[in-house]
């Protein structure tokens, strides 16, 4: 008995190692230990919002972050837009977020940051996808090839977002633009709105939101190449209170009055723009269509990094760097806001593929990657304090300024 019990307890091991070595038992691996992220810090900002901070091991070294949590079942609480007023223009995120009392805030979409391909001309300073503030459609998104970021994932767009909807719920979304220019000689496209580069042969809309910077820049680049020359066939045409009052042969600056549109053409759309004459009646509609029911009250350009609870295929693992990243969980109810910490112990920082896993282990089913390098930058504001607080040190040494962030509201 002795001996054939040891032999079927030698058998039950084999078949358990043989199991094993096929893959059909696994155990935890080790990474998964490894990589889970440490916090150290814990504060509560408000109801359903909390801070903290946290050290996770990477490929490169070892990266120090900061998160706020929001429980948005929690009442009043919310997001929203934070951005200077305009949407060619940036300003630091703790002026930002302290200008309208967020609680915290997270920096946001990538953006027109220079121009060195094209000399003479102004860098807008404009974020490269669609922007809605407080319900109100700001902007919509760039042509893909003409976005400054890391190269996006397969099967994602310039048009994605990180968005809440009117019933309070967070997800991600894809936020399209359509529009028609209605003019006494046809119905033309209208291909953007307060955009910094719109495609080839389109026509484009500027409204007040856009703000003084100059115009020129949308004519610039191509459908494939974004340092490709600037249009030499461009035409502008403003239309004050439904008829056109001026026009030019080279898109212009200056702040459109809030009465006013001002449409841009470039190659074929400047030609459609020639054919209208000072007087002319002109109507011009847009809409931001999202690829999900129900109306956004917010939303920021930001790229996907994770679905479903999986990261995307083919994230970069080998480009390490100081990012920022947002998250969503619990069906939609709960948000998470990430900027990586810039000191020179912590720079190396996460690649993509890295941060997509950390997101996860943070609890998020979805997220988006936002800006990174020197424009990371989280704040918060604890009770009893009369501003923003910079929690992560940015990687320039200083706050750069930023088009827009996700602001924490405890009144909404």
């Amino acid at each position: 008995m002795r001996v054939s019990g040891a032999r079927a307890a030698l058998g039950v091991a084999v078949a358990w190692l043989a199991l094993v070595g096929g893959g059909l038992v696994t155990a935890p691996a080790a990474d998964a230990v490894d990589r889970a992220p440490r916090f150290t810090e814990r504060t509560g900002l408000a109801p359903g919002v909390e801070y903290r901070e946290f050290s996770v091991p990477s490929s490169h070294g070892t990266a120090y972050g900061h998160l706020v949590t929001i429980d948005l079942r929690t009442p009043g609480l919310g997001l929203d837009l934070v951005h200077p007023g305009a949407v060619g223009a940036r300003a630091p995120l703790s002026q930002l977020a302290g200008r309208r009392g967020a609680v915290a805030a997270v920096n946001g979409d990538f953006f027109n940051i220079t121009e060195t391909q094209h000399p003479g001309v102004e860098a807008t300073r404009a974020p490269v996808g669609p922007a809605i503030a407080a319900g109100h459609r700001l902007k919509g998104a760039v042509p893909r090839a003409q976005r400054f970021g890391p190269k996006l994932p397969t099967g994602t767009e310039t048009e994605d977002v990180i968005a809440v909807g009117a019933d309070h719920t967070a997800r991600l979304d894809r936020l399209h633009l359509s529009g028609t220019v209605r003019t006494p000689r046809g119905t033309l496209a209208l291909r953007g709105l307060n955009q910094y580069a719109l495609a080839e042969n389109g026509i484009g809309a500027f409204d007040a939101a856009w703000g003084p910077t100059s115009r020129v820049r949308a004519t610039c680049g191509s459908d494939t190449d974004r340092a490709a020359p600037c249009s030499t066939q461009t035409y502008e045409v403003t239309v004050r209170r439904g008829r056109v009052s001026a026009v030019t042969t080279a898109p212009g600056r200056g702040q459109v009055a809030a009465d006013s549109v001002v449409l841009v053409g470039r190659e074929a759309g400047a030609t459609a723009l020639q054919a209208l004459r000072v007087g002319d009646r002109v109507t011009v509609r847009h809409q931001l269509a999202a690829s999900r029911p129900g109306r956004l009250t917010f939303a920021v350009g930001g790229f996907p990094i994770a679905r479903d609870r999986q990261p995307l295929a083919g994230l970069d693992t080998g480009t390490a760097a100081v990012r920022s990243a947002a998250g969503i969980g619990a069906h939609g109810h709960r948000v998470y806001l990430l900027s990586l910490d810039g000191r020179p112990e912590y720079r190396s920082g996460l690649s993509v593929a890295e941060l997509a896993d950390l997101m996860l282990r943070l609890g998020a089913d979805d997220a988006v990657n936002l800006d990174g390098g020197g424009s990371s930058t989280l704040v918060t504001q604890e009770p009893g304090t009369s501003g923003p607080t910079v929690r992560n040190n940015p990687s320039g040494g200083a706050e750069r300024p930023v088009p827009n962030g996700i602001g924490v509201f405890t009144a909404i």
